[in-house]
């Protein structure tokens, strides 16, 4: 009789085992879509960059220096991007981000080029693709902070050394992204 229940006790806590692992692995490929989904946006927005340098060019000769922000902010994200560095990926992006408010900004003095068809539809593609990012990047946080908690906590903690399951980074953004936008100075000119 104790031989059954020692069996069963040990069918129990096996099964647990394999139910914790389970979950592990399930909040592990979590993280993994949710940058998957980020990477696809990423590329998206990468392919219609130098379409819109290309389109400024025509139009803001005296403006090279603001392109070329753009255009290495964009090879920063490409690289860190496929590297797989999640901390590059964010510091890059504010770079490039950075640089697209600049590039958007000295467009407002060029009326032939905001009235471009081409250039309009390319300015709302990757305005709509930043909204997109940003959504997809909360999604990819609380996926990262989900996986982490879950390989912290105990007893998952147990199955999470054994099989080696890692913590993953958040997404972070440099202090200048998150301040505040200081509005009087943008109206004082």
């Amino acid at each position: 009789m104790s031989g059954l229940i020692f069996l069963g006790i040990v069918a129990v806590a096996l099964f647990y085992g394999i139910s914790l692992y389970n979950h592990l692995v399930g909040v592990k490929h979590a993280v993994a879509k949710a940058w998957a989904n980020i990477d696809v946006l990423l590329k998206q927005r990468h392919d219609e960059l130098p379409k819109l340098v290309e389109a400024c060019k025509q139009y803001m000769q005296h403006e090279r220096g603001v392109l070329e922000k753009v255009t290495q902010a964009r090879a920063a994200v490409h690289s860190a991007r496929e590297a797989g560095d999640v901390a590059a990926v964010g510091a890059a992006e504010t770079h490039l981000r950075a640089g697209l408010m600049d590039l958007f900004a000295v467009a407002e003095n060029y009326p032939e080029l905001r009235a471009n068809e081409n250039f309009q539809h390319l300015q709302n593609r990757i305005s709509q693709l930043e909204a997109q990012i940003a959504d997809r990047r909360e999604f990819y946080n609380d996926s990262v902070n989900a996986n982490n908690v879950r390989i912290e906590t105990f007893p998952d903690n147990v199955i999470a050394t054994l099989f080696r399951f890692e913590p993953k980074s958040l997404l972070k953004f440099t202090e200048s992204e998150t301040r505040d936008v200081n509005v009087k100075a943008l109206f004082s000119t």
